[in-house]
């Protein structure tokens, strides 16, 4: 199956977006990518040595995430929507920076959905290495919630 890149399923502007192509997404997975390239979508957040820092891992897993909820938006017409990540579980990772024209696979795995609530095992891997591993909870607020979160409301003024 053809897939749009990972912006068309993100609320993200660039350059804010860190995801670049979409390998697969169905009811239980997503699998998203990029390159650490000076030249790339990544280059703004790149250090002296033109690696990405491991910090940046949890937000690759978070998008790829978005991704997931993005199509999964789109296929029932709903644009997509800004989520939260609530925090992560045993986040691991091997590299304290991602190198220079690595070309990193963004594994996302379901494993809990509720509604506005879910938890995916996510991968990080560089070839068939996995260099991060982690879980992932993530929160899809509505819109009230989004307007109180940003200061437009406060909780319980919906129909002023």
């Amino acid at each position: 199956m053809q897939y749009y890149p990972a912006i068309h399923y993100l609320p993200h502007e660039n350059p804010m977006v860190m995801v670049e192509k979409v390998h697969l997404i169905n009811d239980e997975q997503c699998i998203c990518s990029v390159q650490v390239n000076k030249n790339g979508i990544l280059a703004p957040f790149l250090d002296e040595n033109n690696t990405l820092p491991n910090l940046y891992a949890i937000e690759l897993m978070a998008q790829t995430i978005g991704v997931w909820n993005g199509y999964h938006g789109i296929i029932n017409n709903r644009k997509p929507q800004l989520g939260m990540l609530l925090g992560g579980r045993s986040i691991k990772t091997s590299l304290s920076s991602f190198p220079h024209y690595s070309h990193l696979i963004i594994h996302a795995n379901l494993v809990l959905f509720d509604t506005k609530l879910a938890n995916f095992d996510c991968q990080i891997k560089i070839g068939d290495q996995s260099v991060v591993s982690g879980k992932l909870n993530v929160y899809e607020p509505d819109k009230t919630e989004l307007a109180f979160l940003f200061g437009e409301k406060r909780l319980g003024e919906e129909n002023k």
